[in-house]
């Protein structure tokens, strides 16, 4: 039947809005990624998506609007959680805000209330109108062959939308950055689509349940905890300082300002050594998943890489969770704002009682000195710290966050120029990491002089991060270094653990891994250990301070099968 003039001319003025609509989506979606490959990355899904939605309900208006205006909606999202939450959208977003911190984000930022609102109401009025004034298309096809083309249509796009999304696929060059660019740059469209598979957690190859009960059923008896006074048990100060390697073994660190006190034992050391991250040139959140739970991220598969959003929520045993049970007070101080990067959330998660970000602490995020947050954290402290209550502190430094290039001008004289026979970017690097850690030298005798010169038992800890990557120079500077370790000589870090009451040393190891630190300060300060910190503690004496790297996977894959399908520690 002929189409009417109105009818007519109804869905040829439907059919002009629907594709400068799907225009304008366009521009502000993919054209606003920074990269030409990331662009086309984006367009190359809006395509896909929009070819799902046009075989599926056969309106071709109505598919521009809803495929152009879902790619919107998301980039609106991407903007306003950067906006407002100072942090990239991640897929697991629309998993762990709806169900765990949802409302909280829009309590405390009410302006997303009016904005949820009217996307609300617009979306629907559109895609209504982009209904109702379209026409339906393939209506001349019998009904057999019209299901036949529809389904092919849905099911080549959809793999074509899956193709785009592979690492090995025509996009690769998308996927090929670093865990830390994918969260930080401006590319918000691109990195939230790569994350789609990089996001992806599983549990690693496990053996059987009796071999794990062969292996590990030695250390399942679960300690009496009430059956000491709390008050006997030490305060526990931990820190984590970001960025921050010994730089000693360096072939061209021979200068006096290359050893530090910090990294030296001294009369109250229980125990010190080299300490293998599972990261390099960022991701510190990552290390200190490890150092709370007692886990390195990377036996998760690529998702462990964004530990706070697809991990945390699912962490049932933990080192503050352990410290709860002793009658602890479990605090976090923290240098950023307290949503970057989901910190508030992922450190519930851990089991943390109190979490301070930046703005409660009164500090510029990203700006503070080591010397700022050890003050900041005293002060909690004091306010906190009740009689007869055990205190635990995790401290997150940054005074060591890259980059390391500022002007050779801008650093001290006693700086500039420090380091000879290295590239110039190179030397500039190390000449400002020097200068940094020389602050942090300082700051530490000062935390040093608060916890422990006093007659309150503590324990102090603080370690290394990943390596800062000193503008891509840092993989080709030499060092020296026991030839067992030069395999992971990107990945080294340092330990210290001090106390101020008399103990029995730790034991050393070559390496320690970093997942191995919970137990190591459960053992310095001398607190019962749960199951699952006693197999832990087990593990690290069977594999010699190794966790995944241990020779004997064997054993590994049966302590997996011990924590995950007996203790349940993740689920």
């Amino acid at each position: 039947m002929p189409l009417i003039p109105f009818r007519a001319s109804r869905n040829r003025t439907t059919m002009v809005c629907a594709v400068a609509f799907y225009a304008i989506c366009i521009w502000f979606t993919a054209w606003q990624e920074p990269l030409l490959e990331q662009r086309c990355f984006v367009l190359a899904l809006m395509l896909c998506v929009f070819g799902v939605a046009f075989f599926l309900f056969v309106r071709l208006a109505f598919a521009l609007a809803l495929s152009g205006g879902l790619f919107l909606l998301l980039r609106a999202i991407t903007v306003l959680k950067q906006e407002y939450l100072e942090s990239p959208l991640m897929p697991a977003d629309f998993v762990y805000y709806v169900r765990s911190s949802l409302f909280e984000t829009l309590r405390r930022y009410p302006n997303l209330y009016s904005v949820g609102i009217c996307v609300g109401i617009a979306v629907p009025v559109v895609l209504w109108l982009a209904w109702y004034c379209d026409r339906r298309r393939l209506a001349t096809l019998r009904a057999l062959p019209q299901t036949l083309l529809r389904l092919g249509g849905i099911a080549l796009c959809a793999s074509a939308f899956w193709v785009c999304l592979l690492p090995s696929g025509p996009f690769a060059k998308v996927h090929e950055r670093g865990t830390w660019e994918k969260m930080s740059d401006d590319a918000d469209l691109t990195n939230f689509f790569v994350n789609l598979r990089d996001s992806s957690v599983h549990i690693p190859a496990m053996a059987s349940d009796e071999a794990a009960e062969r292996d590990w059923q030695a250390t399942a008896s679960d300690p009496a905890t009430g059956t000491v006074d709390p008050g006997q048990y030490p305060d526990i100060v931990q820190v984590l300082e970001e960025s921050t390697f010994d730089p000693a073994p360096f072939t061209h660190c021979t200068v006096p300002e290359c050893n530090l006190d910090m990294f030296k034992s001294d009369a109250r050391t229980r125990g010190t050594g080299a300490m293998r991250v599972h990261t390099f040139g960022g991701g510190t959140w990552v290390s200190e998943f490890a150092a709370l739970t007692g886990m390195p991220q990377d036996i998760f598969g690529p998702g462990g890489m964004y530990a706070p959003y697809v991990l945390a929520p699912h962490v049932r045993d933990s080192l503050p969770r352990q410290l709860q049970r002793l009658g602890y007070l479990t605090v976090a101080i923290y240098p950023t704002n307290g949503v970057f990067l989901n910190g508030r959330d992922a450190y519930k998660g851990y089991g943390v009682d109190h979490f301070y970000g930046a703005a409660e602490l009164g500090l510029d995020d990203w700006d503070e000195t080591d010397a700022q947050m050890f003050a900041a954290a005293k002060r909690v402290y004091d306010k906190l710290k009740k009689p007869g209550q055990p205190v635990f502190i995790m401290i997150l430094t940054i005074n060591q966050h890259g980059p390391h290039d500022d002007p050779m001008s801008t650093l001290p004289k006693q700086f500039q120029n420090l380091l000879q026979g290295l590239p110039s970017l190179a030397a500039l690097n190390f000449d400002t990491y020097l200068q940094r850690l020389h602050d942090s030298d300082a700051a530490m005798k000062g935390l040093e002089h608060d916890f422990l010169d006093r007659a309150q038992p503590t324990v102090l800890v603080h370690f290394g991060d990943h390596q800062p990557s000193f503008d891509d120079q840092m993989r080709q500077l030499p060092r020296t270094m026991p030839p067992a370790l030069v395999p992971y000589q990107d990945y080294l870090t340092y330990y210290m653990i001090k106390s101020n009451v008399q103990g029995a040393l730790l034991p050393t190891y070559p390496m320690l891994d970093i997942a191995h630190l919970p137990g190591m300060v459960l053992k310095a300060a001398g607190l019962p250990m749960d199951p699952y910190f006693s197999a832990l503690t087990s593990l690290r004496e069977r594999c010699n301070g190794l966790y995944a790297d241990c020779a004997d996977k064997d054993l590994v894959r049966s302590y997996y099968a011990w924590i995950f399908n007996h203790l349940h520690v993740y689920q």
